[in-house]
């Protein structure tokens, strides 16, 4: 199978080749961004595209990342992957940033829980924590840094994520403390591509996935002068 991955989500603008049958990406990018996402992707796109050496219409899915995140970042994303699939005529799948960060430590099989966490903003963190075999230990959402500490009863956890630090600068001192702490500014693509190659597009639909409003709030009429993405 050969996927194309694409994260837009974060603070990076990503793009991979994934082919499961050599079992690795051959060709990705990785551009490092808090904004220009828009401007960024189709031209990192088009250059990933060609180092893989394949069509467009030789790839069998489209994997993209839906969030939590930028809400125009994941945006962008978004409505790159559902216009290259529509055009390829083929599948589009999403995965949440927190699965993304979570996969490669759920991979090696461990024993301590995975606890993904994603800036908010505000003290706050959207999160889940997930049991070393991948099993939901508490669903994704969005809560106060207080609250998320509370996971340390699980017990000793890896923290991924882009809070990574920030919850283990704040981790209780009667806790036990973290596994490890991975404070990557946006998911690995090359995961982003394995679980979109596991995924089925009929449980993994690619729409936003917010735990909470976005902060920016168009001004009025501008939803009508700008022509939108249409998403859903």
């Amino acid at each position: 199978m050969l996927i194309l991955a694409i994260d837009t989500a974060l603070d990076a603008c990503a793009a991979g080749v994934l082919d499961t049958e050599a079992a690795k990406l051959i060709a990705q990018e990785s551009l490092p961004m808090k904004r220009g996402h828009a401007e960024a992707l189709m031209p990192l796109i088009a250059r990933v595209i060609k180092a893989s050496g394949i069509a467009f219409e030789a790839l069998d899915r489209i994997a993209v990342t839906t969030g939590p995140g930028s809400f125009t970042g994941l945006r962008v994303g978004l409505a790159a992957a559902r216009g290259i699939a529509l055009a390829a005529n083929k599948p589009v799948v999403g995965l949440t940033t927190l699965t993304a960060y979570a996969a490669p430590v759920v991979s090696q099989n461990g024993e301590q829980p995975v606890i993904s966490a994603i800036d908010a903003r505000h003290d706050h963190v959207y999160f889940q924590v997930v049991s070393g075999n991948g099993g939901s230990l508490i669903r994704p959402r969005v809560a106060p840094i207080e609250e998320v500490l509370g996971a340390s009863r699980f017990g000793a956890p890896h923290l991924v994520g882009n809070a990574a630090r920030i919850l283990a600068d704040r981790w209780r001192a009667d806790a036990p403390p973290p596994f490890t702490a991975d404070p990557q500014p946006a998911p690995d693509i090359a995961w982003v591509a394995w679980l979109g190659a596991a995924v089925s597009p009929n449980t993994a639909p690619a729409r936003p996935f917010y735990l909470r409003a976005p902060d920016a709030k168009p001004q009025n009429g501008q939803l009508q002068k700008a022509p939108q993405p249409h998403l859903s």
